[in-house]
């Protein structure tokens, strides 16, 4: 499915790549804001692809946020992609020194801050949040953007795995316990949260797409440590199997034996 993208172009080297579904979250969009202003159809559809345009450009750099610092330190990063549900910078690997894991994770809410900051040189601290129209001035785009960078920021620090805010609490686990051990409770942390989180959304707030993300993340952080997990095990039996071949024959041939064939 990750494979349905079409590729834009590089940002620092960086290829920028959009899922096909994210396409049809702009077409929706489109089609929401022609129906929702009929006296002037193809206004209100530019604000609000325009609306979706500007979020995700604050998406991408969020992500260029992390895929710098990871360059940095070494690790590759294939492309940016684009989901209807946000962005993900595809690196070759995670790095599992907890401090370089810590700096990339916090690189994202970062830059996303330091435009609220920035911002904020410039306009007053946001007061109404209940309102949904957007003033077509500069001084209301640029509230919005504010608003969207702090929200994104805020919540992409919720310590729920494999969010920023998951992969932070996982680094700092990772200090004191083995890198296995702390993502099983990163990710179980995380999965509570998310439930809680996805619960609070259906029954207090009536939002079913923050369900439906909250579900969806609690799934991808378990499927990530199930992940690390087999290659982790994986690891262990191609070490046992080198040692065995380098190592005298002994009587424990049978019970390695037993360990390697075992089931994956």
């Amino acid at each position: 499915m990750l494979g349905w993208s079409i590729n834009l172009f590089r940002v620092f080297g960086i290829r920028l790549a959009v899922h096909f579904t994210f396409l049809i979250l702009v077409a929706y969009a489109a089609w929401a804001g022609w129906v929702d202003n009929p006296k002037g159809h193809w206004m209100g559809m530019a604000l609000d692809v325009a609306l979706i345009l500007l979020l995700f450009t604050c998406i991408v750099l969020h992500e260029l946020g992390h895929s710098l610092i990871a360059r940095r330190y070494g690790i590759g990063v294939s492309r940016i992609l684009l989901l209807p549900i946000g962005g993900m910078a595809e690196f070759d690997s995670i790095p599992r020194q907890p401090r370089r894991e810590l700096l990339i994770s916090l690189a994202g809410p970062a830059v996303n801050f330091s435009i609220v900051l920035l911002l904020l040189l410039f306009l007053p601290w946001p007061k109404d949040w209940g309102g949904d129209r957007v003033q077509l001035t500069p001084r209301g785009l640029a509230d919005l953007l504010l608003r969207i960078n702090l929200i994104m920021g805020g919540f992409n620090l919720l310590p729920v795995f494999p969010m920023d805010g998951g992969r932070i609490f996982r680094a700092i686990l990772a200090t004191r316990l083995p890198y296995l051990r702390a993502t099983f409770w990163a990710a179980t942390v995380g999965k509570v949260l998310a439930v809680v989180a996805a619960i609070c959304c259906a029954t207090i707030w009536n939002k079913p797409l923050a369900v439906a993300l909250f579900v969806f993340i609690s799934i991808a952080g378990d499927l990530e440590y199930r992940s690390l997990r087999r290659r982790e095990k994986q690891a262990a039996q191609w070490d046992l199997l080198l040692r065995e071949l380098d190592g005298p024959a002994d009587g424990r041939g049978a019970a390695r034996a037993d360990l390697l064939h075992g089931p994956n």
